[in-house]
C-alpha cells in the first residue's frame, strides 16, 4: 500500500510541475487572475486617462468661474449687476428690481431699492430665494433720515435668487420688476455670485 501510495503522490507532483513548475493550484489561479485584471485594466486605461483629464479640467472651469470680486457695482436704471476685481470687469448680470424702483429706498414698505455705498454683511445658503446675500442697508444715515420723518428705514434688502415661476420668463429673456425693493437675479446667477463674493464686499448701487 504505501508503495501505490508513493507512486500516486510522484505523479501527483509530476503533473503539478508539468502545469505549473511546482506551483500549486491555488497560487496558478490566483496568477491567472490577476494577469486577467492587469489586462482589464491596460485596456480600460485610455478611459480612465480622459476621464482624469476631464476632472481636473471642470475643476479648473469651476475655479475660475468662481473669482472673488471685491466690488459690487448696481446700475439701477440699466438693470445690471456687475462684478469687479480691482479694475478688471469679472461678470455682468440682469437683474429685477422692486415695483417701485426710481428713487432711494426712504422707509419701509416703499418697494425701493437703496442707492449709495453699502457692503455685503451677511450670506444665507438656507434662502427662501434658493441663495441670498444681504446689504447693510440702513446705515447711519438712513435710520436718522427715517427717525426725521418718523417712519422705519426698512431693512432685509438681499441680493437672491428668483421663484420658480419669474425664473420661467427669465429664461425667456423678460426680467420684469417683482422684489420689495431687493435685488434679484436668475438661481444660476445668485450661485455664481454667492460664491464670488465675501461678507465685508463693498456694494454701489447708482440710480
Amino acid at each position: 500500500t504505501d508503495h501505490r501510495t508513493s507512486r500516486t503522490h510522484h505523479r501527483i507532483t509530476a503533473e503539478m510541475r508539468r502545469l505549473g513548475k511546482g506551483v500549486p493550484y491555488a497560487c496558478l489561479d490566483f496568477l491567472r487572475n490577476l494577469r486577467l485584471n492587469i489586462q482589464w485594466a491596460l485596456m480600460k486605461l485610455p478611459i480612465l486617462a480622459m476621464c482624469l483629464l476631464m476632472a481636473v479640467a471642470g475643476l479648473a472651469t469651476a475655479h475660475a468661474g468662481q473669482t472673488t470680486a471685491n466690488l459690487i457695482i448696481v446700475e439701477k436704471a440699466k438693470r445690471v449687476l456687475s462684478l469687479y476685481n480691482g479694475k478688471k470687469l469679472i461678470k455682468t448680470y440682469r437683474i429685477a428690481l422692486g415695483g417701485n424702483p426710481q428713487g432711494h429706498k426712504e422707509q419701509e414698505g416703499d418697494s425701493r431699492t437703496p442707492e449709495g455705498r453699502y457692503i455685503i454683511d451677511a450670506k444665507n445658503p438656507w434662502s427662501s430665494f434658493h441663495l441670498s446675500l444681504r446689504i447693510s442697508y440702513p446705515n447711519r444715515r438712513d435710520l436718522a433720515s427715517a427717525r426725521r420723518r418718523g417712519v422705519s428705514a426698512g431693512g432685509a434688502i438681499m441680493i437672491h435668487g428668483t421663484p420658480g415661476t419669474l425664473a420661467t420668463l427669465n429664461a425667456a429673456g423678460f426680467y420684469p420688476d417683482w422684489t420689495a425693493g431687493c435685488i434679484a437675479v436668475t438661481n444660476t446667477d445668485i450661485e455664481e455670485i454667492y460664491a464670488g463674493i465675501r461678507n465685508g464686499t463693498p456694494i454701489v448701487i447708482k440710480p
